[in-house]
């Protein structure tokens, strides 16, 4: 999962290229650098916090992830010998060692 951070750095790099365009479009179509300046950061305010909730949403939403094959196992230690044993029992169990 993403953090809120990286989330964020990618909306806002993802708006940048987003506003560069529309400024362009809006002001050949408007030739009025008042109206392009409105349009583009009205448009791309609303579509920056959208595109935040969408991402956020979407990272909870498992269809298409591949899940790690440990990732069921909790781990909020160091692991033990015993907690070793308990991983490689797994992977054998799931074929991905002998």
């Amino acid at each position: 999962m993403d953090t809120k951070k990286r989330s964020w750095v990618k909306s806002l790099t993802w708006r940048v290229f987003g506003i560069i365009l529309l400024g362009v479009i809006s002001f050949l179509i408007t030739r009025d650098w008042r109206a392009m300046t409105t349009i583009t950061l009205l448009f791309h305010g609303i579509r920056l916090i959208l595109y935040y909730y969408h991402e956020r949403i979407w990272e909870r939403v498992l269809w298409g992830k591949v899940k790690h094959p440990l990732a069921d196992l909790p781990v909020t230690r160091g692991l033990t010998p015993e907690d070793l044993e308990i991983v490689r029992d797994k992977l054998r169990g799931m074929g991905y060692i002998d």
